[in-house]
């Protein structure tokens, strides 16, 4: 995933940190676009229209992805491959130029079928879970931890994080919401317990062309880089995958819209665009 994790826990067994790779390394072989022999790289290269059987953990990734997609009304869309790497965010790496127009957002993209372990991918659609799989990759070394004994601890991959149970003082997991470059406001203090966090900033990469700098995220509505005033969203939530992916889609729909959306779905959300912060009625409430 091109980045690294970190473990604090109470009283962990010797073989924590190998449980957490493992866990890492599963979401990698099956999720990862850089990966030439990932689940996900196959399935890319598989022909356009026939179902391909996956794995259930990748299975369930997209299923959630899809969830996002629709309750977002396209903000977030996992079958925007083809586009991001023609961008040069993807396994190709950076381009010289804009891509030709021609290639633009996929519709209809990825369809998956929960009963038979499928996915399909309609022609000009190429699955790309960069924007939510590091979250699951959060839980999923969560749920390992906790089938290993381990009940108080905070686990952090990448900015994203996941606090279960206490510290040994009697306090819950303290982190600080990372602000953008240039912020001037003070930093969040979030109590995770039983909680994760996840951060999508427009700030973290980008590519520049010609002297221009583009934004990673993409919104498939437009096929084109956002230019929204978005800088960071920042998402609460039980699941690290589902924060991941909302923060993602939030960052996308901009400020106005991602407001009403995170209120729409009970979302509790910090938003920071134009220099302004914005929070959902979930977040505030957190406040009391």
């Amino acid at each position: 995933m091109g980045t690294d994790w970190s473990l604090q826990a109470v009283a962990p067994p010797r073989d924590a940190a190998a449980v957490v790779q493992r866990a890492l390394d599963l979401v990698v072989a099956q999720m990862s676009q850089w990966e030439p022999h990932s689940d996900l790289s196959r399935f890319n290269r598989a022909p356009a229209g026939a179902w391909q059987a996956v794995p259930s953990e990748l299975l369930q990734v997209v299923e959630a992805a899809l969830a996002i997609a629709d309750a977002s009304g396209g903000a977030f869309d996992p079958g925007l491959g083809r586009l991001t790497e023609a961008w040069g965010f993807g396994s190709a790496g950076p381009v010289a130029a804009r891509p030709d127009p021609s290639i633009a957002a996929p519709r209809g993209g990825i369809a998956f079928d929960r009963q038979a372990g499928k996915l399909r991918r309609e022609e000009g659609a190429s699955l790309d879970l960069s924007g939510i799989a590091k979250g699951y990759g959060v839980d999923l070394a969560a749920e390992r931890l906790r089938d290993a004994g381990v009940r108080h601890f905070l686990i952090e991959v990448g900015g994203e994080l996941r606090g279960e149970g206490i510290r040994p003082d009697g306090h819950p997991w303290w982190v600080d919401v990372e602000p953008p470059p240039g912020w001037n406001g003070l930093p969040w203090r979030i109590a995770l317990h039983d909680l994760s966090v996840a951060t999508s900033g427009d700030y973290r990469r980008g590519l520049e062309i010609e002297g221009r700098r583009y934004s990673h995220s993409f919104d498939p509505r437009t096929g084109l880089p956002i230019r929204n005033g978005m800088t960071s969203a920042t998402v609460i939530h039980r699941s690290c995958m589902m924060a991941d992916g909302w923060a993602t889609a939030l960052t996308v729909a901009g400020p106005a819209a991602a407001l009403d959306m995170a209120d729409a779905h009970g979302l509790a959300a910090c938003l920071i665009a134009d220099e302004r912060e914005y929070v959902s009625r979930a977040w505030r409430a957190m406040l009391d």
